[in-house]
C-alpha cells in the first residue's frame, strides 16, 4: 500500500494537534438552533480517542466511545447522543470526502461505528468526530488497494499479550515510528486478572470483570493507554480474540474452571465479554453479538497481493486435551466444520499472492520434553493435531501460505511441517508468532535461553526464539516477505527505546522462513 503520504508520524501528530486548535472554534456541522437545543454533556466524552479498522478498496470503519468518566461505566447520560463524523483526504479537513451522523447508544456504551463507503481505494484519510461542542482528536486511516491491483508494498505490525499490569504498552511508541499500513492484532487485548499490586501497573476493579458494567471499565483502563491511543489514530486495525478478553483459557461455552462457573454463569460471562469487546473494537456490524456468540473470523484482501484470513479459535473448539492420546484425537476442533470449510475455500480461490492467516495460537509443534518422548502444550494447535496435520496438508497446495500467530508471550519464528511426526517431512509454509506488547515483563534473557535453548534440538523447525517484549513488522511484496522482530529495551518506562532483533525472510515460492 504504497501513497503520497508522508511516513513522518511525527508531522502527523503535530498536524493533528493543529486540527483540535483550530476545529474546536470552526466548522461546526451542526446549524445554530440545532446546537442550542442540545442537551449539554459532560465534558471530556472523547477521553478513548478514536479508531479505524477492517480497510476496503472503498471503504473503511471509524470507531469512538464517548466515556466522560470511564473507568466508572462511562459516565454518559442514559439516552441515544447524536454523533457527527467526518472524513476527509487532508489533515486539515479541507477536503471533505464524507460526512454523517451516527447515534451513540446507551445499550452499547455509546460506542459508535461508522462504516464509510464510497471512497477511493489504497488511498489516506484523516477523520473525527464531534458532539455537542466537543471534538475528537483526529485519526488517520487508509484503504485497501483495488482488487485488481497487482503489487506494491503493504506493511503489517503483528501485535499481541498487552497485559496492563505487566507494563506500558512501550512497543507502541516504535510502532508508531515505523509506519505500518495496517495493525493486525491477534488476541488478548485486555487481561481479565484480578488487580495486583506487585506489577508496574495496577488493573481497575477489585475482582475479574464478569459483567457488562465490569468488562466496560477494564477496556476502558486499556483505551488510556497514551501509545495505545496513539497507534489506533494513526493506522487501521484488524483485531481478533483469544481467551483473556473473556476467561484464561476457556473453549467454546466451557471455562477454565467449571467447578467455579456454572454454565448459565459463564454464558452470561461470555454475553458480557463479547459485547463489550464489540463496543471497543473498530469493526463492523457484522460482529454485533448475538448473546454468547459473535462472529469475528473474516477475510480482508489488499489487492491481488495478500489475503488476510483471520480465524477464530475459541468459540467452536472442542474442549482442550489432557493427555497425548487426547491430543491425537481426530474428533477434537480447533475451528469447527463452518469454519474449517471457509478457510479451505478462501485458501484455495484466493487470487493472492500470499495467503496469511491470523491465529490467536501458536500452530507449529512445541516440543517441552528434551531428548526422547513428546509433550506439547494443549491450548495451542498441537492439542488438536489431527485438524492441525489436515490444514497443514492442504497447505501443499496453497500459494504462499505464511501463519500469524501470537498468545506465546515469546517470539517463535518456525518453519510449517507437513507432519512433525516425521523428521524428514516436508516444509509447507512458515509461522511468525509475536511476542507479547507487555505480557511477562522484563524476561529474564539469560535464565530464557537457559531453558529453551535446550529444546532447539527437538523442534529443528525453530528459527528463531526470543523473550523479549515487542512485535513483528513486515513488508510484503511480491517476490517475498521481510520481517523484523522489533523489541522494547523494557516495559517497564513508557519512553524506552525499541531495536531490530532480528530480521528474516520469506521468498515466494519457496516454503519456509530463514533469518538474513
Amino acid at each position: 500500500m504504497t501513497g503520497a503520504v508522508s511516513r513522518d508520524r511525527r508531522r502527523f501528530l503535530t498536524a493533528g494537534a493543529a486540527v483540535l486548535g483550530a476545529a474546536a472554534s470552526a466548522q461546526l456541522w451542526l446549524p445554530t438552533s440545532a446546537r442550542a437545543a442540545e442537551t449539554p454533556l459532560p465534558d471530556g466524552v472523547f477521553s478513548l480517542g478514536v479508531a479505524s479498522g477492517d480497510p476496503l478498496p472503498d471503504g473503511i470503519v471509524l470507531w469512538t466511545r464517548l466515556a466522560p468518566d470511564p473507568l466508572n461505566g462511562g459516565g454518559m447520560p442514559d439516552r441515544v447522543v447524536t454523533v457527527e463524523w467526518e472524513i476527509a483526504e487532508d489533515g486539515r479537513f479541507r477536503k471533505t470526502v464524507r460526512r454523517g451522523v451516527a447515534p451513540a447508544r446507551p445499550e452499547l456504551g455509546h460506542s459508535v461505528h461508522v462504516d464509510v463507503r464510497g471512497l477511493r481505494p489504497d488511498r489516506a484519510y484523516w477523520y473525527r468526530f464531534r458532539t455537542a461542542g466537543q471534538l475528537s482528536p483526529a485519526g488517520r486511516t487508509r484503504t485497501a488497494p483495488h482488487p485488481r491491483s497487482p503489487g506494491g508494498t503493504l506493511r503489517v505490525a503483528l501485535a499481541s499479550c498487552q497485559n496492563w499490569q505487566h507494563g506500558y504498552f512501550t512497543p507502541y511508541a516504535d510502532m508508531l515510528d515505523q509506519d505500518p499500513d495496517v495493525v493486525l492484532f491477534v488476541g488478548d487485548y485486555i487481561y481479565e486478572s484480578k488487580p495486583a499490586t506487585t506489577g508496574a501497573r495496577v488493573h481497575e476493579g477489585s475482582d475479574e470483570p464478569y459483567t457488562l458494567v465490569q468488562y466496560r471499565n477494564r477496556y476502558a483502563q486499556y483505551r488510556t493507554d497514551p501509545h495505545l491511543a496513539a497507534m489506533h489514530a494513526a493506522a487501521p486495525w484488524v483485531v481478533t480474540f483469544d481467551d483473556h478478553e473473556v476467561d484464561n483459557d476457556f473453549a467454546g461455552e466451557i471455562p477454565q474452571d467449571p467447578a467455579k462457573q456454572s454454565h448459565d454463569a459463564f454464558v452470561a460471562r461470555l454475553t458480557a465479554a463479547y459485547q463489550a469487546y464489540y463496543e471497543h473494537m473498530p469493526v463492523r456490524a457484522s460482529a454485533v453479538p448475538n448473546g454468547p456468540h459473535i462472529q469475528m473470523y473474516r477475510r480482508l484482501d489488499f489487492g491481488r497481493l495478500a489475503r488476510l484470513n483471520v480465524l477464530d479459535t475459541r468459540q467452536f473448539r472442542s474442549d482442550q486435551a489432557t493427555g497425548q492420546a487426547g491430543a491425537q484425537d481426530p474428533t477434537l476442533t480447533m475451528l469447527g466444520a463452518d469454519q474449517k470449510e471457509w478457510l479451505l475455500d478462501g485458501l484455495h480461490k484466493s487470487p493472492t499472492r500470499w495467503n496469511l492467516i491470523a491465529s490467536q495460537i501458536m500452530m507449529a509443534e512445541t516440543d517441552l520434553q528434551i531428548g526422547d518422548g513428546k509433550l506439547w502444550y494443549y491450548d495451542a494447535w498441537d492439542g488438536y493435531q489431527a485438524e492441525r496435520n489436515a490444514l497443514l496438508d492442504e497447505f501443499t497446495s496453497i500459494r504462499n501460505p505464511v501463519v500469524l500467530s501470537g498468545d506465546r508471550h515469546l517470539t517463535m519464528v518456525s518453519d510449517l511441517k507437513r507432519d512433525y511426526a516425521d523428521p524428514d517431512s516436508g516444509v509447507v509454509g512458515a509461522e511468525f508468532v509475536g511476542t507479547s506488547i507487555s505480557s511477562n515483563g522484563d524476561q529474564d534473557q539469560a535464565a530464557f535461553h537457559a531453558e529453551w535453548d535446550a529444546r532447539m534440538p527437538d523442534n529443528p523447525h525453530w528459527k528463531l526464539i526470543d523473550a523479549h517484549r515487542g512485535y513483528h513488522l513486515f513488508d510484503i511484496r511480491r517476490d517475498g516477505i521481510d520481517a523484523q522482530v522489533r523489541v522494547a529495551d523494557t516495559v517497564l518506562r513508557p519512553d524506552a527505546g525499541s531495536s531490530t532483533l532480528a530480521r528474516l525472510r520469506v521468498e515466494a515460492g519457496k516454503p519456509g522462513v530463514r533469518l538474513v
